[in-house]
């Protein structure tokens, strides 16, 4: 394959058809890290046609025959974890380490689909006429494009394109433009795994003629998208007109409620890793901190000192534990949520400035950052600011922090900390969030169900939920 020969298409690498390229920059230093092909719209339809050919094979295949395949990509996800981990922080910029749990976690979902994808199976259903048979079977659903963000990289990819294999979907993938490398490696293992042509195509670039194509062509009947609301919702429209299925996990604004009970050790480094992991470029991460009353002042003090123990810079580093901002766009907007908070009446308790010079030289670097006194009309109230800006309010009740926290207009996921037991079953019911995490920031894994409520999305992904998104049900009756 050659430098920028970035297209996979029927099993094949190619340049693109209109001879342009995307450069990819390191977020820490806009350095130069690698350039790839900008597919155009007939590259697309290349690679639809091939998935669409090759669909037929692969889902006549029976789920035991295709798990060997997925297995083969676990493996070398394990076996090239080290490089692929460095490939994912050169060019989004997330520390080394957490990009390394990334590839595990990639791995992880290809041996689970696996496996889940050998337990598609039908449903007897009784007749209500005699002398006739009726059941129900599940077939996989054709031709699927996954449209995948920036900040999860490979970990998004797999969690779309792990369940489409393994239910007998063929797959396009358009990968991020400013992280598709480490979707030319996914790809470099999938061709050294022995899958076969045209079941799984790669077409990197930028999203408009890409995305037009996907949208137009009949041969797609599925989109899986990650990504913001706004771009959801333009999906959403523009797949009516041949009426594709569509799969949405769209933005958050997390709430994180801590209750006067919580156990306040757990409660503070859960809310420091579930809002500045990955710099705060994560779609589940807090983006509002509600904390009682009674315990506020103790648990701000204890937040902003594990905030400033923390190390910023580059990735790469050994020592880094939150990296750069994704791109210039990505810095301006958490500044812009900071001014306009500090305009209206918040505290910086730390942070609340670029960071310039040394190290950080030529990055997006913003200073991880704590508000108080955070309420509406604040801009960061009530939109997501994906960046590393934390804003904290305090309440009185359990209706108030119940209140304050289904204040939005998105329903992603919710954190909540509490020792008393019926809060910990009574207050996720109240909470309008498709993924609650009761003390605890991270959630429960491929296994389980996840997506959002609201404008945050529509469908599930996880677990057995995660794979019936790419198959289709069908009522078959036999008169006897």
């Amino acid at each position: 394959m050659g430098e920028i020969g970035t297209l996979y298409i029927d099993g094949a690498w190619s340049t693109s058809s209109t001879g342009e390229t995307l450069v990819i920059r390191d977020p820490s230093s806009q350095d130069p890290v690698g350039e790839v092909s900008a597919a155009g719209r007939d590259d697309t339809r290349s690679a639809i046609r091939a998935a669409a050919n090759a669909f037929p094979a692969w889902a006549a295949r029976s789920g035991a025959e295709r798990a060997p395949f997925l297995l083969r990509v676990r493996d070398l996800l394990l076996e090239h974890r080290d490089g692929l981990a460095a490939t994912i922080t050169a060019e989004m910029g997330k520390p080394l380490r957490e990009a390394w749990g990334e590839v595990g976690g990639a791995a992880g979902m290809f041996e689970y689909y696996a496996e889940e994808g050998k337990r598609v199976g039908g449903t007897i259903v009784p007749s209500y006429v005699t002398n006739r048979r009726s059941h129900a079977i599940r077939q996989p659903v054709g031709v699927v494009a996954a449209i995948t963000p920036w900040n999860f990289p490979l970990a998004t990819v797999a969690k779309k394109l792990a369940p489409a294999l393994a239910a007998g979907c063929t797959v396009l993938l358009k990968p991020a433009e400013a992280t598709p490398t480490i979707a030319v490696r996914l790809f470099e293992l999938f061709e050294r795994a022995g899958l076969p042509a045209g079941v799984a195509n790669l077409v990197t670039g930028l999203p408009s003629a890409i995305g037009e194509e996907i949208l137009s062509n009949a041969d797609v009947r599925l989109i899986t998208f990650t990504g913001s609301t706004r771009t959801g919702k333009h999906l959403m429209k523009g797949a009516a007109d041949t009426m594709k299925r569509i799969a949405l996990e769209l933005g958050g604004h997390a709430p994180f409620i801590v209750f006067e009970d919580a156990v306040i050790d757990d409660a503070v480094q859960a809310a420091y890793t579930a809002k500045f992991r990955n710099a705060g470029q994560v779609c589940v991460n807090t983006n509002r901190l509600f904390v009682h009353e009674s315990i506020a002042d103790d648990f701000v003090a204890a937040l902003k000192e594990l905030v400033e123990s923390k190390v910023v810079g580059p990735g790469a580093d050994d020592a880094t534990d939150i990296g750069p901002l994704v791109n210039e766009a990505a810095l301006h907007k958490a500044l812009e949520h900071i001014e306009d908070a500090r305009t209206l009446g918040a505290q910086v308790v730390t942070g609340g400035h670029q960071l310039s010079g040394g190290r950080f030289e030529g990055g997006y670097y913003c200073a991880p950052t704590i508000l108080r006194g955070a309420k509406k009309p604040m801009r960061i109230m009530s939109e997501e600011t994906f960046g590393p800006v934390l804003p904290v309010t305090t309440f009185t009740t359990d209706d108030e922090a119940i209140a304050l926290a289904n204040d939005s207009s998105y329903g992603l996921a919710a954190y909540v900390f509490t020792q008393d037991a019926r809060r910990c079953f009574v207050i996720p019911e109240r909470l309008a969030y498709g993924s609650i995490r009761v003390n605890n920031d991270t959630g429960d894994g491929i296994h389980a169900p996840f997506g959002g409520v609201k404008e945050s999305g529509i469908g599930l992904e996880g677990g057995p939920w995660g794979l019936d998104t790419f198959l289709v049900t069908k009522s078959v009756s036999y008169q006897i």
